[in-house]
């Protein structure tokens, strides 16, 4: 199996983005952008999977090695965003919103955002009710 650089993959991952930032954006229209994202981890899934299986039949795949390109691939990217909302969080955002956007750089930084994110969510569908 091949694994050269194939254009078209770039571009459906980018046509995927789209839906994603008019949905942060406000606009109604894109109110299901969220699908955007199912599409992206789907073609990255199958990125990454074409990856693992040409390294198993070369006896080469090690997961130390996957993880660890993958944190110098993403971390770089996390912590520059980070690094550049944290003085905007605290020029634009009220002191509630301060602590709870504080609150969420710790949770993202030890990767439990999918947890503490979920947990908010519940609190505020309970409010809902």
């Amino acid at each position: 199996m091949s694994l050269k650089y194939r254009k078209e993959i770039d571009g459906l991952r980018a046509i995927a983005v789209i839906p994603v930032v008019f949905f942060h954006a406000g606009f109604e229209v894109f109110s299901g952008g969220f699908v955007g994202v199912d599409v992206f981890f789907v073609i990255s899934g199958y990125l990454i999977t074409s990856l693992i299986l040409k390294e198993i039949r070369n006896n080469k795949f090690s997961i130390i090695k996957f993880y660890e390109r993958r944190a110098r691939r993403i971390l770089p990217a996390l912590f520059l965003v980070i690094f550049c909302t944290i003085p905007l969080a605290f020029i634009f955002l009220t002191r509630s919103e301060l602590g709870n956007f504080l609150k969420s750089i710790v949770a993202t930084s030890l990767f439990y955002s999918n947890i503490f994110f979920g947990k908010k969510l519940h609190i505020f569908n309970q409010k809902l009710n």
